[in-house]
Formats: C-alpha cells, sequence, structure tokens
C-alpha cells in the first residue's frame, strides 16, 4: 500500500490534529489535542512545522511525527516529540516510513544526536526505535504528591526567569526536551542560597492558581540540588515555589531521572509515581 507524507506546513490544522487523535487513539496515555492546544504545543516546546511530517492514506491523515531542533551542549540536538498511527495503520509498514523520513530530515539538518521517550510499557515502539539506533540511556518519571513538610526553616530564594537560569554554570543544559528552560519559558524559575550567600540549586516549574486565586498545582521540570541532598532541603525548595501557602498543593514532577537522589526523596516522602519512560538518544555524526 502507497503512503503519502507531507510537510505540516503542507497541511491544515484540521489535518493535523486528526493525525494527532487518531495516532495516540488506543494509547497508554490519553493526549488527545484540540487545534489550539496543538498550536501552543508546537510554539511552547520549540517544535518545527516545516520539519514535522504527516502520513496520508490518499486524502486520509493517518500517522504523525513532530520534531524540534535545540542546540544543547554544544551538538546540534533533535527532538521526536511523539509519533502516533491510527490504529487499524499499526504493524503495516507506517512506522519504519515515518522514521526513515524522519531520520532524513534530521540528516539535512545536520542533526547530532536524537532524542526521544517512550513510555516504559511501549515495547513495541522502544524495539522499533532500538532497530533505527536508538539506545535507552536514562529511566523518567512523572510523580504526583502534596508536600508534608511543617514548620520548615526558610530557604533563601531568588526568582528569575527562566531563560537567566541558562547563564549559571551549574545549570544543567542536557536534560529531557520538556524538562529545558526553553519549553518553560512561561514558567518560572528560583535559585536558592545558603545564608552565607553560596548557591544550592535551583528549580524550573510552572504555577497553576484556581478560580478562587489560591495556588492549586506545580508542575516542576527541574530540581537540582549542588551539594548534599536531603529532606530537610528538598522541604525548604517546595515552601518557597508554593510562598509558603496554606491550602495543600499538588506537585507533579515532569520527566525526573530515577538515578537522581531528589527524585527517591520524593517518593520517600509520599509521591507517587503516576508515568514511567525510558530516554532514548541515537548518536548520528560524532
Amino acid at each position: 500500500m502507497q503512503y503519502t507524507i507531507k510537510k505540516l506546513t503542507e497541511c491544515t490544522i484540521e489535518e493535523a490534529v486528526m493525525a494527532w487523535n487518531r495516532g495516540f487513539e488506543e494509547y497508554f496515555v490519553q493526549i488527545e489535542m484540540t487545534p489550539d492546544l496543538f498550536f501552543n504545543r508546537m510554539v511552547n516546546e520549540g517544535l518545527s512545522l516545516n520539519d514535522s511530517i504527516v502520513a496520508f492514506d490518499q486524502k486520509e491523515p493517518i500517522a504523525i511525527v513532530v520534531n524540534g531542533f535545540r542546540t544543547v551542549e554544544g551538538k546540534k540536538t533533535a527532538w521526536n516529540g511523539g509519533t502516533g498511527i491510527a490504529p487499524e495503520y499499526r504493524g503495516k509498514g507506517v512506522s519504519q516510513l515515518l522514521m526513515e523520513e524522519t531520520l532524513k530530515i534530521y540528516q539535512e539538518n545536520g542533526v547530532e544526536a536524537a532524542t526521544l521517550e517512550a513510555i516504559k510499557e511501549n515495547e513495541k515502539a522502544i524495539r522499533l526505535y532500538q532497530r533505527f539506533g536508538y539506545e535507552i540511556i536514562d529511566s523518567l518519571v512523572f510523580l504526583s504528591g502534596t508536600p508534608k513538610g511543617t514548620n520548615v526553616n526558610p530557604i533563601q530564594a531568588e526568582s528569575i526567569r527562566p531563560e537567566k537560569l541558562a547563564l549559571f554554570p551549574f545549570y544543567k543544559e542536557n536534560v529531557p526536551w520538556q524538562c529545558q528552560w526553553q519549553s518553560v519559558m512561561s514558567g518560572e524559575a528560583q535559585v536558592y542560597y545558603s545564608k552565607s550567600g553560596n548557591p544550592l540549586g535551583y528549580g524550573l516549574y510552572k504555577k497553576v492558581w484556581n478560580q478562587n486565586g489560591q495556588l492549586e498545582k506545580v508542575f516542576l521540570y527541574q530540581l537540582k540540588l549542588l551539594g548534599e541532598v536531603n529532606v530537610q532541603n528538598i522541604n525548604a525548595i517546595l515552601a518557597a515555589i508554593t510562598e509558603n501557602a496554606d491550602n495543600k498543593v499538588i506537585f507533579t514532577i515532569i520527566n525526573g531521572s530515577i538515578s537522581y537522589p531528589v527524585i527517591q526523596y520524593l517518593m520517600d516522602l509520599g509521591f507517587n509515581k503516576t508515568t514511567e519512560q525510558v530516554q532514548m538518544l541515537k548518536k548520528i555524526t560524532e
């Protein structure tokens, strides 16, 4: 069967959203899009309309891959921000066609490293990526919980714009795409200091308020501590982020590396694992 590949710039927004929503039907996590949500995600996460593709069966959009490019640690890096194939077309060669076209686009753009994340249980997708040279480099988790720390000793926190984090030598640049400051420009950041003025770490996050003006949720994309990781420091940082809100605030940790001590401490504090992913990397050129 012959399929046609088009760039997103050659598609209508309706075709793109249909390809996305059909592509992620019966998926492990429900991620249905509206045109507004789809457009906002492309913009907010720095994804490229010209380098993302949709597969068609005649005039019917049946699959999609969205791609973005950034320079990370001096290397031109690509991110596959979602590959979806309509259920009735899975196992019919569409995934191979999409991967071949995507890697061709990467080569044309001079990409040196290609990254993506896959749900841990999605073994078929992981095997597909491995066939095309991707390797698992980390395990990532989404956590959800409410800080229970009381009488927390305050920590000195300086609020800054997310893009300012890149100016600090201790900022970690090579993290999952959605956790890089470029993907969280509509959020907030803090740098934490000891009483003597030495940096202790930083946080990168977004806040959500309810209709009554109360802080309701915090999406935490990075929390890095430079020295000792302990419950006291973590509780102090979470309190600084919420500005010691009286109400319970739900924190969601986005793509935290399971090997990072902060993640284990958060689970010890009662945070629950909601989703687990693998982070994958393909080295295209040295």
